[in-house]
Order: structure tokens, then C-alpha cells, then sequence
């Protein structure tokens, strides 16, 4: 997720507001507005019984409500309201535009028409591609072949990014994988990102991910290939989406996730505090804490930077607690932050560990199958 700084409203009161509100109160006369305690005392009854009407109790240096009483609570009522009206402004703004909050596709400021190419960092051997989404969308896609061939089952890593930028600002990290692992990788851009069509919400993003999946599963050069689907951030919530619906497929040899999160409503606090208590008014959800248990399937390995500031580790980790696959790896880095880990030493030889894994297993879903059945008997 992009790191933002959300200015808080000082919750304390200054007490500036004191004679100003005595002026402009309507229901004070020129008499009771008098800062001489002894003029109050020569109101006649008629006044007397007008201020007991009032919509406040007064107040004194000896406490409130005493009869002596200089100046009344209005400035109290202003400070609630003022906290009212920003709860408020908080929960529409929460409500109306959280997606321009969770996908903030414009930055940084020419990530909508900037996108740079394989080529600009010295790749020659890939497409660039525009694949048609069911309901009408155009997603912009690179295809980046991959320099050498070192598996005996070629892999595919499809590629899922953070909240922000584009996948050209992703291209290094293509890069790294494709040289060490010997793979190739399907970078997939998010309508409403980089130079795809549409708007992002929730639903869109997972149906650009599954047709990403469903083209690389026909796709001639790629349909025997294995897949190993890879997250990061946000792009791990739809990567747990897109694993869990299609574990029993066969097809999808691995999971890999990197500083994501339990659901979006439990990530609003981290992100902006005092919208802590109307996180119940998200509507883009991102529930993996409840849909990772499903995955049982598939290897899962989970990157996570301690020094996310961010995504709190915490989020990490109970994500790999819940997680039910009988192969499933934790990898800390240290010293990663949000979006830095992915350049702290030992984040590639990770990857490159558990992939080099993957290639040993062969069918997971078959071995899970005959695991589960060999319980079965020995339960019999």
C-alpha cells in the first residue's frame, strides 16, 4: 500500500473561543454578557427566569451550574460539534471514496500514461499485449520471455502489484526472476492502472486476474507451463483470491506473497488512525484472513518485511498461521520495509529456493489428493 500521513485534528481544546461565543450567542443579554459577577446578581426576575431557559448550564471557577456563573459551556458544544462534523466529513469520505483511497492508480503522477517497457531496462524478448476482459475491459499486459530454459517443466510466474504505479515500474523485479529462475512472467495490469481501461474496485480486480490466468491456461507457448501466482501488497489479496478458486485446477504449482494484509477493514487503522472505529464502512473488503484457511492445495511461501511501516508483520503472520497448505514457508526480512523488501539480500534466493522445490513435487494437487487418501485409510 502507498505510504501516506494523515493529518489528525488536535483533540484538545485551547480555550480561544470564550468571549467571542458570549457575544454572538443570541439568548445573552448586553447585562449577562458583563464579565462583573455583580451585575449578574442585579437581573431582574423576569431576566433571571429567561437565563435558567437557557440550552446550557453555566459555570464558575467553583464548578458548573452555580448561580454565580460568568460565562456558559457554548464553547463545548462548538468543540463536539466540530468533532461531530469531522466524524462526519471522515465516514462519507471513507464510504464515497475509499477507491480512490485503496487504488490510487494515478501515482505517482504519469502512472496512467507513463508505462515503461521491457526494453527500456535491456529486455528484447517479450510482448506487449492487450487482452479483452469478459465485461468489456482492455488490460494492458507484458510477457516476458524467459533467457534460458532451466526446467525440466517450464514455469510461469504470474504477477500481481501493489496498489500503486504501474507494471512497467515492476519490470526489474520480472527481470530478476526470469534470469535467476529461468522463468518466464505474465505481468498483469489492473483496469483503471497504467494504460488498461475501466476503474478499479474489488470485483474488476478479480476478474482481471482470473482472466489472466484463464489466458496463460490457453495460451500455446504457456498452457503446459506450471504457474506460480506472486503478490505483493494489495496484489497478495488478489493473488489468495484468484489461488483459492483455482487450486483443484492442476495447473497452478505455487503461491507466493509478500506484505499483504488480513482484510482491508483490519488494515484502515495502521493506514489512517482516526478512521479506526468506521472501518466497517469499507465495502472493498479483501477478506484473504478467511479465504487462506481454504487453500490446502498449493505451496505457499510468505515474504515478509519486519520494518513494514505499512502493512504491520503482525498481518503476515497470522496470515501464514491460518494458512492450511501442508507446505507452506516463512521467510522474514529483516530489515525490509513496505516496499523496499523486495531489494534486501535473501528475497530472490527465497524465491529461487521454494520454486526449485516446486519443480521436485510435481503435481501438488495429485499428491494431495493421494496424502489425503492414504489418512483416509489409515482412519478405515
Amino acid at each position: 500500500m502507498t505510504d501516506r500521513r494523515v493529518p489528525t485534528l488536535p483533540l484538545s481544546h485551547t480555550g480561544v473561543l470564550g468571549s467571542s461565543i458570549l457575544t454572538d450567542y443570541p439568548y445573552l443579554s448586553p447585562v449577562q454578557q458583563s464579565q462583573n459577577c455583580t451585575q449578574f446578581q442585579k437581573y431582574k426576575p423576569a431576566q433571571q427566569s429567561a437565563t435558567a431557559s437557557l440550552p446550557f448550564q453555566l459555570k464558575t471557577q467553583e464548578g458548573r451550574g452555580s448561580p454565580d456563573a460568568c460565562y456558559p459551556d457554548a464553547p463545548y458544544l462548538i468543540w463536539n460539534s466540530i468533532l461531530l462534523g469531522f466524524a462526519v466529513i471522515l465516514s462519507s469520505a471513507l464510504y464515497f471514496k475509499q477507491k480512490a483511497l485503496i487504488y490510487p492508480s494515478h501515482v505517482p503522477g504519469d502512472a496512467r500514461t507513463k508505462v515503461p517497457k521491457p526494453s527500456h531496462y535491456g529486455i528484447d524478448n517479450y510482448e506487449d499485449l492487450q487482452i479483452p476482459t469478459p465485461d468489456g475491459e482492455k488490460l494492458s499486459a507484458f510477457f516476458i520471455r524467459a533467457p534460458n530454459q532451466a526446467q525440466a517443466v517450464p514455469t510461469t510466474v504470474l504477477m500481481f502489484h501493489g496498489n500503486a504505479g504501474n507494471i512497467g515500474h515492476r519490470v526489474p523485479i520480472a527481470q530478476m526472476m526470469a534470469e535467476l529462475m529461468g522463468c518466464s512472467v505474465f505481468m498483469l495490469e489492473y483496469r483503471g492502472y497504467g494504460l488498461s481501461t475501466g476503474s478499479p474496485d474489488e470485483r474488476g480486480l478479480m476478474i482481471d486476474a482470473q482472466t489472466a490466468l484463464d489466458y496463460l491456461m490457453h495460451r500455446h507457448e504457456t498452457k503446459n507451463n506450471k504457474i506460480v501466482v506472486y503478490g505483493q501488497s494489495l496484489g497478495g489479496a488478489v493473488s489468495i483470491q484468484l489461488v483459492a478458486k483455482n487450486q483443484k485446477s492442476g495447473k497452478i504449482s505455487g503461491l507466493i506473497l509478500e506484505n499483504t494484509f488480513l482484510s482491508m477493514r483490519k488494515l484502515i487503522p495502521s493506514v489512517i488512525p482516526p478512521a479506526r472505529y468506521l472501518a466497517l464502512l469499507c465495502h472493498q473488503i479483501w477478506p484473504s484472513e478467511t479465504i487462506i484457511p481454504t487453500i490446502t492445495e498449493v505451496p505457499v511461501l510468505f515474504l515478509s518485511g519486519l520494518k513494514d511501516e505499512i502493512v504491520p508483520p503482525e498481518h503476515m503472520r497470522k496470515l501464514y498461521e491460518l494458512c492450511q497448505s501442508p507446505t507452506k514457508t516463512w521467510k522474514p526480512i529483516e530489515e525490509g520495509d513496505h516496499n523496499s523488501s523486495v531489494m534486501e539480500p535473501g528475497y530472490f534466493h527465497a524465491i529461487q529456493t521454494f520454486m526449485e522445490g516446486l519443480e521436485g513435487q510435481g503435481d501438488f494437487s495429485q499428491m494431495e489428493k493421494e496424502r489425503k487418501s492414504v489418512q483416509a485409510e489409515r482412519k478405515a
